[in-house]
């Protein structure tokens, strides 16, 4: 049960609403309001500014293209569903299919995810717990907040804090309900991701065994066995969505268990990045504040690891000796070493940020519980140290720092964006304007998914974020799709991924490639020499 600092509520408003429900109002509306003001202030400041064609724009087409009756994963390449039908729902909703109607939509999980973790770190997790004063909530709100980076993964972020609210609630009182609505939200988790759905399910396998030692009488509360059989019924359950998809969408179910194939066919889920351990900076030859940024992003990044691995331990060892032990440190430990190997698949500040959540409320939630000399001093560290490394990566931090950028109109809104994206942007247009008359079709590849929802177009191709290579049939099935279309124009962003000459597109796509270039003709000039324009090539007189 919450409990907040004490807040003194109009007498009107104590007229109006019934007595018995003062105290709910008095723990969760203060909770919600600084949440939706944290996630409304964020969005003034930086929600116009930025635009990112490569990862945003490739959730933004897809909200597109199901705005307009398509299906993620059989008609384009995509993630998985949910996230598509949430966006396209509120855009609907508005009467806009734009970039800022997406980047809202957008907004509003991330106030669901905020307001969750915010109550995670106020509610009561042991009898010894006593819920912080709003400066503590605040100061947590800001931790959380800065860490929510970049926009478009805010879904993922979302979906983190959720599970860890979803396991502590089975750890408090784990009954054979609390069993099956465990499961359920996992269910509902995996339509948005199943990669978070795998993750839900090894957090849950660890708490369910934890559960069990030591569980004493089994009157209220399930055994392992039939608590997992619970949890399985509670997973079905809340995937039902997906399901539903499978059985009654023609093509749908092709097309997922392709996608699944295809991760066993490239054997990773991400592009491997060397971990940036700390003692690896050298602070000779970067700025000291970047080397700084850079020595913290190594602390954190060992820090997810270690907090798991000793919490499982310490967890274990306390439930042995038959000790209480917070709700939120259990579940924050069994879901941050799953969480942990997402950040390591790619070790970048964006997947750390997206790891790092079960670290930062497991440590949140404990220090509420400290004495003031040990909460304040620390809780304040995490913040700073928080704010040191993430701030420099938010649009809105960039462009007041940089003073450079420019202001360029997208999908009827005005952005302000780098140089470097807003001469990006109008190079696409030029191109179309140019080579796609009465709305011809056109490829942009393997790294700009979202020049097609800038034009409001749809791409020949299906894989529209090329990044890994593709097989011979994968290939020529493309190729039927680009021979069909019969774009205006083709361009090509001839980049070594990751500084990898193996990832260039004519390397991952070698036939795509040799069929552009033995049926379009190559524009010999081209503002970035990455950039390969090739035209539709003229029939011969």
């Amino acid at each position: 049960m919450l409990r907040l600092t004490h807040t003194a509520m109009p007498g009107k408003l104590q007229k109006i609403l019934p007595k018995k429900n003062l105290p709910l109002i008095h723990q969760i509306l203060p909770v919600f309001v600084l949440a939706a003001f944290a996630v409304l202030a964020s969005f003034l400041w930086q929600g116009h500014k930025g635009f990112n064609l490569w990862d945003e724009g490739y959730l933004w087409y897809g909200a597109q293209r199901v705005l307009l009756g398509e299906v993620p994963l059989r008609d384009f390449m995509s993630y998985d569903p949910g996230r598509y039908y949430w966006s396209a729902a509120l855009m609907s909703l508005w009467g806009d299919n734009g970039i800022m109607a997406l980047r809202g939509a957008v907004a509003g999980f991330q106030a669901v995810g905020l307001f969750m973790g915010l109550v995670l770190i106020a509610q009561k997790s042991a009898p010894r717990f006593k819920f912080p004063g709003f400066l503590y909530l605040l100061l947590s709100a800001i931790t959380l907040m800065v860490w929510m980076y970049p926009r478009h993964k805010l879904f993922d972020i979302s979906l983190s804090i959720l599970l860890i609210g979803v396991l502590i609630f089975l750890v408090q009182h784990p009954t054979w309900l609390r069993y099956f609505v465990c499961g359920l939200c996992i269910g509902l988790v995996a339509v948005f991701g199943r990669n978070h759905g795998v993750y839900g399910a090894l957090g849950s396998a660890g708490v369910m065994v934890w559960l069990a030692v030591k569980s004493g009488s089994r009157r209220t509360q399930p055994g392992l066995m039939e608590g997992f059989l619970l949890w399985a019924a509670g997973v079905a359950a809340g995937f039902t969505p997906l399901l539903a998809m499978l059985l009654l969408v023609p093509g749908f179910a092709v097309a997922f268990w392709e996608s699944i194939r295809f991760l066993f066919e490239v054997k990773a889920t991400n592009l491997p990045l060397p971990i940036p351990w700390p003692w690896k900076v050298s602070f000779d030859s970067i700025p000291t504040d970047e080397a700084i940024r850079s020595v913290l992003v190594g602390v954190f990044f060992i820090g997810i690891l270690i907090f798991s691995l000793v919490g499982i331990g310490w967890v274990l060892f306390q439930k042995f000796r038959s000790k209480a032990v917070s709700p939120a440190l259990v579940a924050s430990v069994f879901l941050g070493l799953p969480y942990a190997h997402y950040a390591y698949s790619r070790a970048d500040v964006g997947h750390l940020a997206q790891g790092i959540f079960p670290l930062l409320i497991g440590c949140l939630v404990l220090l509420a519980a400290q004495p003031a000399k040990i909460k304040w001093p620390f809780a304040v560290a995490l913040c700073a140290a928080s704010l040191w490394v993430m701030h420099a990566f938010h649009p809105g931090w960039q462009c007041g720092a940089s003073g450079q950028c420019k202001a360029i109109e997208i999908s009827g809104s005005q952005l302000m964006v780098s140089p470097e994206v807003e001469s990006d942007v109008r190079l696409l247009r030029k191109l179309a304007e140019e080579y796609t008359p009465d709305d011809r079709s056109f490829v942009v590849t393997p790294f700009w998914p979202g020049g097609y929802p800038l034009l409001n177009a749809k791409s020949p191709m299906w894989e529209i974020y090329a990044l890994f290579p593709r097989s011979e049939d994968f290939q020529q099935e493309e190729i039927k799709r680009i021979a069909a279309a019969s774009p205006g124009f083709v361009l090509i962003y001839d980049l070594p991924l990751d500084g990898r000459e193996e990832l260039r597109f004519r390397n991952t796509h070698p036939l795509i490639y040799s069929y552009i270039i033995e049926h379009f003709d190559r524009l010999p000039d081209s503002s970035n020499p990455a950039y390969q324009i090739y035209t539709s090539r003229k029939p011969a007189r």
